[in-house]
């Protein structure tokens, strides 16, 4: 077989034996450890097929979005974050996620390298860090619950929140932070998780 087949076939095993949780603590995502996960073991097992799929079919079109993509998959809902290097491969990764089977809808922080400077990725790496800390020293809210990502000020919020006032705290901090442009939320509520639904 030839080198580029057997590095292919250690990439997808790799990606089909990386992402085990435990039963007392649930994962979404990229590995993002959840105090309490109110998704069902089937809806846990469904994410991460499909986080799977996603960065399988990613690695083999592009080997470098292994590293340069992040995908976070929440009740089939898909999270998109990193650096490309065009537009068009933005809207290639986009265009993927939507083609996952499986996809309830996709968001995307994924940025065009050269849109951010040293100073500005320094910025949103203390911004990250603040509203992480802030939210940890919440009581009303369960921090590990949350993944974070800033981009030129922009605070990206993926997660899940129990209930809606907790849901309106995690916001109302973020707002707080110094140097934040806007926050985009994607933070799905315990009752609205699909299989919650009647």
């Amino acid at each position: 077989m030839s080198k580029k087949i057997i590095s292919t076939i250690f990439l997808l095993l790799f990606l089909l034996t990386s992402c085990v949780g435990s039963s007392s603590v649930g994962v979404f995502g990229s590995g993002v450890s959840v105090a309490f996960d109110p998704r069902t073991v089937g809806m846990q097992i469904d994410d991460s097929i499909m986080q799977k799929n996603l960065l399988g079919r990613l690695a083999l079109t592009e080997k470098k979005y292994l590293l340069a993509i992040n995908v976070k998959v929440l009740d089939g809902n898909i999270f998109l974050s990193g650096k490309v290097n065009q537009a068009e491969e933005k809207l290639k990764v986009i265009k993927m996620a939507w083609e996952t089977k499986g996809t309830r809808s996709v968001k995307s922080a994924i940025i065009i390298k050269g849109q951010r400077n040293f100073k500005n990725t320094a910025k949103d790496m203390l911004i990250t860090s603040q509203l992480k800390t802030a939210l940890v020293f919440n009581k009303l809210t369960k921090a590990t619950n949350y993944s974070l990502d800033t981009i030129n000020g922009k605070i990206y919020i993926f997660g899940i929140s129990m209930n809606a006032d907790e849901k309106k705290e995690v916001i109302k901090e973020a707002n707080e932070i110094y140097g934040v442009k806007e926050v985009v939320p994607s933070i799905i509520l315990v009752e609205d998780l699909s299989r919650n639904k009647n």
